[in-house]
């Protein structure tokens, strides 16, 4: 069997978080759907768009784990603001990179940030392929500091600003 040649369903992703319950108020939400399983210690959401297999697992830690970011990417920057005004109606904090170079393109995109620090951002990419800048290296696309973050600035300085 041809793994290139199987139709994946969805993607799967289990993320730690130290309170399920105070994840499941952000998780709700940031994708505008109700979990469709809750035990203790863990939650999943079933999303349609994107399919997303997501997963809560409450497990204690001390520091964030080696993921750098989380994101969907969009059609369109009309998209991006959409997405941007439902997350703020719904009492989340948002923070716009618009006209951005990013991942060696142009992008527009909007981040939140989960009761963990997990970062989400919502992105459409404008133009793709860019040149690679002298000053620009891997770390260029981490999300940006914000106070009380326990990375460094090098390692959380936001897309654009190298």
């Amino acid at each position: 069997m041809n793994p290139a040649t199987l139709a994946a369903l969805k993607a799967h992703i289990a993320i730690k978080v130290r309170d399920v319950n105070a994840s499941l108020e952000f998780y709700r939400k940031l994708f505008g759907i109700e979990p469709c399983k809750v035990r203790k210690g863990y939650a999943k959401f079933d999303v349609a768009n994107p399919p997303l297999n997501f997963t809560l697992n409450e497990v204690p830690f001390a520091r964030a784990g080696a993921l750098s970011h989380l994101g969907i990417q969009v059609a369109s920057t009309e998209d991006v603001l959409a997405i941007r005004r439902h997350w703020i109606e719904a009492g989340l904090i948002t923070r716009d990179e618009m006209k951005t170079d990013c991942c060696y393109a142009l992008q527009d995109k909007t981040w939140v940030r989960d009761p963990d620090g997990n970062e989400w951002e919502v992105f459409v990419v404008l133009a793709s392929n860019l040149p690679e800048k002298e000053s620009q290296n891997a770390s260029c696309c981490a999300p940006a500091a914000t106070p009380g973050d326990s990375r460094s600035a090098d390692e959380a300085e936001p897309c654009g600003k190298r």
